[in-house]
């Protein structure tokens, strides 16, 4: 690794680290003892610090050495249909968990595919919200004691708080995205 492309590493890190504790470049020089210039440029890549000075710095930055030099984990973004994990029941009907692990996340996506005249099991009052968008075919909203129509090309989006259940009353599959907070299934 080239100096210059670490001191530029350090740098962005020193200046994220002063940002985020909300620090002006003359508040973290008088913290330890440097001067604002040094500061700016370390900041923009242009010096390098002793291993004394950084650690320093670290430390009034409010943070560990081994805590700074951690890399971050590559946050995973874009899914793939192979890392799709699909459940069919016996009469067919295919639910598709398109984000994998999304329990450790705030929202689970789903690709449904409902056959003709099926339904969903009912799904208890729970907390959270869901949402869905009909990609193609007739859905039936049961929600507490009302029924909607969904068409394709429509969306709907509910508090789960009182029991719900999807059907398919058409003649054709129905095929829809359906995100529910925070994951249940």
């Amino acid at each position: 690794m080239e100096l210059e492309y670490v001191n530029e590493h350090i740098g962005r890190k020193i200046k994220d680290l002063r940002n985020r504790n909300g620090l002006t470049q003359q508040e973290l020089a008088d913290r330890t003892e440097l001067t604002k210039g040094f500061i700016s440029q370390l900041e923009r890549g242009q010096v390098s610090p002793s291993i004394v000075t950084l650690l320093d710095l670290i430390e009034c930055l409010g943070t560990t050495a081994s805590e700074f030099f951690k890399e971050a984990e590559e946050e995973h973004i874009v899914f793939s249909e192979e890392g799709f994990f699909e459940k069919v029941d016996e009469a067919g009907n295919s639910i598709q968990w398109i984000v994998p692990a999304a329990q450790k996340y705030q929202m689970e996506p789903l690709l449904v595919l409902l056959k003709p005249h099926q339904s969903l099991e009912e799904d208890k009052p729970h907390d959270g919200e869901e949402f869905g968008y009909l990609i193609s075919g007739k859905l039936r909203l049961y929600l507490g004691d009302k029924v909607y129509q969904v068409k394709s090309g429509e969306s709907f989006y509910y508090p789960a708080n009182r029991r719900h259940r999807i059907e398919n009353p058409g003649s054709r599959p129905a095929r829809f995205v359906w995100v529910s907070t925070p994951p249940t299934f």
